[in-house]
This record gives structure tokens, sequence and C-alpha cells, in this order.
């Protein structure tokens, strides 16, 4: 019998003999910060029903505030869906329709509110592109112009954890989601209030409402209070890689979103669960 040699080639990993399910074994090598993809791009989060629902008067201002960004910076544009969504979550669940079909129907409300957004914007070749192009073709797009639109929703859909009737991980969910994937400069959320207060400032406590100018996930999931965005986002932003803090300003005060994305404090800050590098 002729002795054979063993040509097999062995690929070394750390992660070969592993169980991908314990965390525990795989930390060494998951648990090291991933590389930043965009590190330049700045990720803004327009409100569906804040801003984008009250028409030109809102939209219009922001629209030029924008424009007039575009030199100094790289922006991925994110919008939420307005109070259509709710009318669409009322006749699904009079449908008996599972929360996996209710979550694509109001992402599409959200990609309407971003079509309209890039139309507005196209004299400066600004465009809406969907999520797979975001996820695989957004660095170029950016070459090519200086600021995209896209919708907020996480694309879950028929995914969608089905722990609600009504999904859960919704338009400030998905844009932090993205802008931490994409290790971005970071997320600045448009709504039509200061930031955040201990009560809801339009609400019948007005009163009693306090404006937190600087706050943490740790502290806002103690407050009982109604918050300018999605409860789901403090879970993402609990387990947050890049993004270490996320500014809420008011969009319909002229100048505050230019203010944030240079740094400035002019809303209410949150600081993640992200490390410092």
């Amino acid at each position: 019998m002729t002795n054979t040699t063993n040509t097999i080639k062995h690929v070394a990993s750390p992660l070969a003999r592993q169980t991908l399910q314990d965390s525990d074994l795989t930390r060494p090598v998951a648990g090291i910060r991933p590389i930043r993809i965009l590190p330049w791009l700045q990720v803004v989060k327009i409100g569906g029903r804040s801003i984008m629902d009250r028409g030109a008067e809102a939209i219009l201002p922001i629209v030029d505030e924008l424009r007039k960004l575009l030199p100094e910076h790289r922006l991925l544009i994110l919008t939420g869906a307005g109070i259509r969504a709710r009318h669409l979550y009322g006749v699904g669940l009079d449908l008996g329709l599972p929360v996996g079909s209710l979550a694509p129907l109001a992402a599409s409300e959200a990609g309407q509110n971003g079509h309209i957004l890039a139309s507005l914007l196209a004299p400066e070749g600004v465009s809406y592109v969907e999520h797979p192009t975001i996820a695989s073709q957004l660095a170029i797009h950016l070459a090519a112009a200086r600021a995209v639109v896209g919708s907020a929703f996480p694309p879950y859909h028929h995914h969608e954890f089905p722990n609600s009737r009504i999904p859960t991980h919704r338009a400030d969910t998905g844009a932090f989601l993205l802008a931490d994937a994409l290790g971005a400069a970071g997320l600045t959320i448009v709504e039509d209030v200061d930031g955040i207060y201990t009560a809801d400032p339009n609400g019948s406590d007005s009163k009693q409402a306090q404006f937190l100018r600087e706050t943490s996930i740790a502290d806002l999931t103690k407050l009982k209070g109604t918050l300018p965005f999605d409860r789901a986002l403090l879970e993402v932003m609990a387990t947050a890689r890049h993004i270490e803090r996320v500014q809420v300003v008011n969009g319909l005060v002229p100048g505050r979103l230019t203010a944030a994305l240079r740094g400035e404090h002019v809303g209410t800050i949150i600081h993640t669960g992200a490390r410092p590098v």
C-alpha cells in the first residue's frame, strides 16, 4: 500500500470549535468593535406626524435648511410615517392582520413621505432609495450626491417580533439601527418639540413638564412620561456599538437642525450604551 499525503487545507478560526449560541465563547471575537463603514455620514430622521403631516408650512423650511447644509455634510435623510399609518393600523387590526403584515404597510407610508422630501430636493441631485440600495449601494449614491433620502422604518416586515399587535420597531428605532450599523458620525432626530420633557408639554399635565437638556437611556427607561420617539429605541440604544449620543431637536424652529449638525447643543442629548473608543 502506498503512502498518501493529506493535502486538505484547514482554515484556522477561533470560532471553529465553538457554538455560535454561547455569547461567553464568542465574546473574544464578536466583542470587538466593528469598523465604521461611513464615518463621515450624518443621519437625520424627519418625523412623519410631527413634521411631514404639517404640510408646506413645516416641510419647506426644513427642505431649505437641508439644502443649505449639503455643502457641509453628506446626509442620509430618513422619514417616518405620519397619521396615515395610525389609520392603517386601525383598519389592519379590524381585519385581523398580524403584526408582521402591518409593519411593511406602515413602512410604505414612511416611504411616501420620503418621496415627497426627495422630490423637493431633486434639484440638488437628491433621490429616494429603497432599503436594499441603502444596504449595498449607499456609498456610491453619496459619491454622486451630497444626500440620499430613505424610509426610517427597519425592514423587519414579516419578521417583526410578535410581542405586540402594533409594530414596536418603527421609524426612530430604524433610523438608529441604520446609523449605528453604518458607523455614522451622528444621528439627529427632528421633531416638533424642543426635546424630551418629564411629561407631555402639550398634554394636560404640561405645567409639570420639565425639560431635560441631557439624559441617558437608563434615566429615560425609568421615566413614565411621554417620549417624542418610540420606546423601543431605548432598547437598541443600550446595545449601540458606534453612536454614543443622539440629539432630539425642534424642526419647527429655523436653524436648530443646522446647529445640531455643527455640534451645538440645541435640544436634548441622549447618551447611549456605546463605549468611547
